[in-house]
């Protein structure tokens, strides 16, 4: 990703024989706080979030899934494939692009964000390209970049999390709409069942986004429970965001060289540098969905943790390292395709925006 040369200011030319004191004219607009670059990298952030996590959401709402699901759940979700077709049959269309809405409001100001505080962390660190980028001034302008999105966008990213496995968790224990089924399921179960089986009912109102979040902040402690999992998100995001960045530029200096500079290899760059910094920083992913579910019960999780380093205690107790990537295979089939097509939107709408090659 090429940072381009700064948006030159527009003075008005004052001629020699006008004297310096002479005061600037008030009806003059003032100077715009955002430039029309950082509204491009803004804009075109924007863009790439929800065009890369669109394309790849039935294997996001997956790997949520298998992340979170009781271990030995006699209705796991097993299989990338398998657990594809089962959500077609069991919820159709709308199954697999389950809180993809939620995914999208959250993931465009997130990507906004995170593009634009980059290329201006860059340009602040570098003095406006007076100093060299090297790797080091690009994993801490990535990991900042991280920061500071996941810290604007986290409590989308929980309730997001939680209108994802919401459906799979209930169905876990509550078998199709027939009459020895429902005996011994909750009343919540219950609708929900009904509802995902019945295409003119609607789903509860604690399946939407705005329902889930009222949810979470009755039960669970107010707006502070929005935020559960922060600082293991953090943890994860900081690494993952600066790698990303960072293996990217790299790769576009030997991937792409002047000269052959095709859509393919652009695509071929994003896809390698999201591949190699999602399978680094993985086991914070875990921990942070483990920690954002942690409030809905011991039935969606099958075990109450009381922290990130109790949860990663357990899970290596009980599943091994093993256990800190359940999901990765999934994730790895989503992270290349959804990497490549936000660099890619990106540097496209970045490039159409301010007219640069």
């Amino acid at each position: 990703m090429t940072s381009e040369q700064s948006t030159a200011q527009c003075t008005v030319p004052v001629s020699d024989s006008t004297p310096a004191s002479v005061p600037t004219d008030p009806s003059k607009s003032p100077e715009p706080w955002l430039s029309p670059q950082v509204s491009s990298y803004f804009i075109a952030g924007g863009i790439a979030g929800a065009a890369s996590r669109s394309v790849v959401s039935p294997l996001e709402r997956l790997k949520i899934i298998q992340q979170v699901q009781p271990r030995n759940s006699g209705k796991q979700y097993t299989g990338v494939w398998r657990s594809l077709v089962r959500m077609w049959k069991e919820e159709g269309l709308k199954g697999l692009m389950r809180g993809n809405g939620i995914n999208c409001v959250r993931i465009i100001p997130y990507s906004a964000v995170q593009f634009t505080t980059y290329e201006q962390l860059k340009k602040w660190f570098t003095s406006n390209g007076k100093k060299q980028l090297d790797t080091p001034t690009r994993l801490t302008s990535g990991a900042l970049a991280g920061i500071t999105s996941v810290c604007t966008t986290y409590p989308l990213d929980l309730v997001r999390s939680r209108l994802s496995i919401a459906t799979a968790s209930m169905l876990a224990t509550t078998s199709t709409p027939s009459a020895a089924g429902m005996s011994s399921s909750s009343p919540s179960q219950l609708r929900l069942a009904s509802a995902l089986h019945t295409s003119a009912r609607p789903l509860p109102s604690e399946l939407t986004m705005w329902g889930m979040t009222l949810k979470v902040m009755r039960e669970e402690g107010g707006v502070k429970a929005l935020y559960r999992g922060l600082v293991a998100t953090a943890m994860g995001v900081a690494p993952y965001v600066g790698i990303n960045f960072t293996a990217y530029e790299t790769l576009r200096g030997f991937i792409t060289p002047p000269g052959k500079n095709s859509v393919t290899r652009k695509l071929t760059c994003g896809a390698l540098a999201g591949s190699i910094s999602q399978t680094l920083t993985y086991p914070f992913d875990v921990l942070r969905r483990k920690m954002q579910v942690v409030g809905m019960g011991s039935g969606a999780l099958g075990y109450q943790y009381n922290g990130a380093l109790d949860a990663a205690r357990v899970i290596i107790r009980t599943e091994g390292i093993r256990g800190m990537y359940r999901g990765l295979w999934p994730n790895l089939l989503k992270v290349s395709p959804s990497i490549a097509t936000s660099f890619f939107t990106y540097e496209l709408v970045k490039e159409f925006l301010l007219g640069s090659p």
